[in-house]
C-alpha cells in the first residue's frame, strides 16, 4: 500500500491536475496497463493485478462479503472517511500517483460544472470511492482498488492484463466457472452477477445500508464505475438486462 506521510493538502484539487488537458497536450498513454522493468510504478500496478487476478475466485469474494457487510469494523463521518484518504494512494492506477481525496474532488467538481443541478451526482462523485478505506483497515489493495470484473464465468478480454494475470485463479480451471456463462444465465442482470470484490461493491453496501438516498441509478453507477469490461471494453453484454443498458 503507497501512504503519503505526510498527507497532501489542495485548495483545489481538481485545478492541480486533469488528465484530459495532459493527455491533450502530451500524447501521455492513459490507463497503460504492462509490466515495466525500468519503471517501479508500472511494475506495481502489475503486481496489484497479477495478485488480484490470481485470487478474486467466486469462495473468496462470497468470505468477504459476509466479512464487511456485517458494516462492524469501524463508523465515520462522509467527511472523515475523506481525510482518510488525503493520505492513500491506489497501487492499482498507472496514471496518477496523488491521493484519493484529490481524485474525489476532482470528480466531484467536474461533474458539478457538468451537472450543476444534479446535486445527489455531486455527491456520488465526491464518495463514488471511499470504499477504499477498507485498505486501511488490513485489506490488501489487490483487494479494494482496481478495475472488477464478475467472477463465476469466463474472464473477458477486455480484463486488464487478462492475458497473463489469471494462470494462478484457480476457478479459470473450474468447469463450473470457466465457460461463458459459468453459473449464470443468461440475460440475469448484474445485480444477479457476483463482482470481484473491492470498493465498488463495499461502498454500494454501505450506502445502501445506510438508507442513502441517491437515486438508485446513481448508486448503480457507484457500484459499477469501475467495471470497465463492461462500460468500456463492451463485455458481459450477454448477463446484461435492460436496466443495466438504461444504467
Amino acid at each position: 500500500m503507497r501512504i503519503l506521510n505526510p498527507p497532501v493538502f489542495l485548495l483545489d484539487p481538481s485545478e492541480e491536475f486533469r488528465p484530459d488537458t495532459v493527455i491533450r497536450e502530451t500524447g501521455w498513454e492513459f490507463r497503460k496497463y504492462r509490466s515495466d522493468i525500468d519503471d517501479p510504478a508500472l511494475n506495481s500496478v502489475y503486481q496489484t493485478y497479477f495478485d488480484m487476478h490470481s485470487n478474486q475466485t467466486v469462495d473468496f469474494v462470497n468470505e468477504k462479503m459476509a466479512h464487511w457487510t456485517k458494516f462492524d469494523k469501524f463508523k465515520l463521518p462522509m467527511l472523515e472517511a475523506l481525510d482518510l484518504l488525503n493520505s492513500f494512494v491506489d497501487s492499482s492506477d498507472p496514471d496518477i500517483a496523488l491521493p484519493n481525496a484529490v481524485h474525489a474532488y476532482q470528480t466531484a467538481e467536474r461533474i458539478r460544472a457538468t451537472y450543476p443541478n444534479e446535486e445527489w451526482f455531486h455527491f456520488a462523485g465526491l464518495v463514488h470511492d471511499l470504499g477504499k478505506v477498507m485498505a486501511l483497515y488490513d485489506e490488501p489493495q489487490w483487494a479494494v482498488v482496481g478495475d472488477t470484473f464478475p467472477v463465476g464465468c469466463a474472464v473477458a478480454p477486455s480484463v486488464v492484463l487478462q492475458e497473463s494475470t489469471f494462470s494462478n485463479n484457480p476457478d479459470t480451471k473450474d468447469t463450473r466457472y470457466n465457460t461463458k456463462l459459468g453459473m449464470y444465465e443468461e440475460g440475469c442482470g448484474l445485480d444477479n452477477v457476483t463482482m470481484s470484490w473491492g470498493h465498488d461493491e463495499y461502498m454500494y453496501r454501505v450506502l445502501k445500508h445506510n438508507n442513502c438516498t441517491i437515486p438508485q441509478h446513481g448508486l448503480d453507477i457507484i457500484r459499477y464505475h469501475s467495471f470497465y469490461p463492461w462500460h468500456t471494453g463492451g463485455d458481459y453484454q450477454h448477463l446484461c438486462n435492460q436496466k443495466d443498458r438504461d444504467t
